[in-house]
């Protein structure tokens, strides 16, 4: 069996929970409390030197770090990520746009004020991010006014990828009143077949 080493509420670890469940396979989750330091004990830091969560270990022991690097081995094979060149360099496309256009503006801000409540504090730093997560959302909007999912029109581990953070975008302070393609796309994920809420 799989192990997951995640903390709940994480969009990062919430993305290869979520593709595991769809997929149907098995794994436990360990809680790893990140805020309070977990992820930079001895221990941990001898799993993943890099000190963060989510961290996959394989049921052979190997460890696997990196939110989308999981999703890419996780899914590999199945329908959700395309077998096809082109049409897995466009999965492939979300995914690098997610981890740098989008998770640091819009992860980043909601971990400011959701997590660590330094809305005030971090207000000319949020002032200055969050035009960045407003233009990724607007990538994301000009898109799935095309298609219905990111990478074309099924589901993939691209929308896994976008969904982890966009849907508790609000908790950052951002309006997604503003994307009607957007809202409607993350109606369609939450109705995908095997799809959890992430925990809080």
């Amino acid at each position: 069996m799989y192990t997951l080493y995640g903390m709940s509420g994480s969009g990062n670890c919430y993305k290869p929970a979520l593709l595991m469940r769809q997929l149907g396979i098995a794994y436990r989750w360990v809680e790893v409390d990140l805020i309070h330091g977990a992820t930079r004990t001895p221990e941990f830091l001898a799993k993943n030197p890099n000190g963060k969560v989510p961290l996959l270990e394989l049921e052979d022991g190997r460890l696997l770090a990196e939110s989308n690097a999981m999703l890419c081995y996780l899914a590999d094979g199945s329908p959700l990520l395309p077998s096809e060149r082109w049409q897995r360099a466009q999965v492939m496309q979300w995914l690098f746009f997610e981890q740098y256009s989008h998770e640091p503006a819009i992860a980043t801000v909601r971990f400011w004020v959701h997590y660590l409540g330094k809305g005030e504090a971090l207000r000319d730093r949020i002032r200055e991010t969050r035009p960045k997560g407003y233009a990724a959302l607007g990538v994301m909007e000009q898109q799935l006014g095309k298609t219905a999912f990111l990478a074309g029109n099924d589901y993939t581990i691209a929308d896994i990828a976008l969904y982890a953070y966009t849907h508790v975008a609000h908790q950052g302070g951002y309006q997604l009143s503003e994307f009607p393609q957007i809202e409607a796309w993350l109606r369609r994920v939450e109705r995908q077949p095997g799809f959890i809420a992430m925990q809080s």
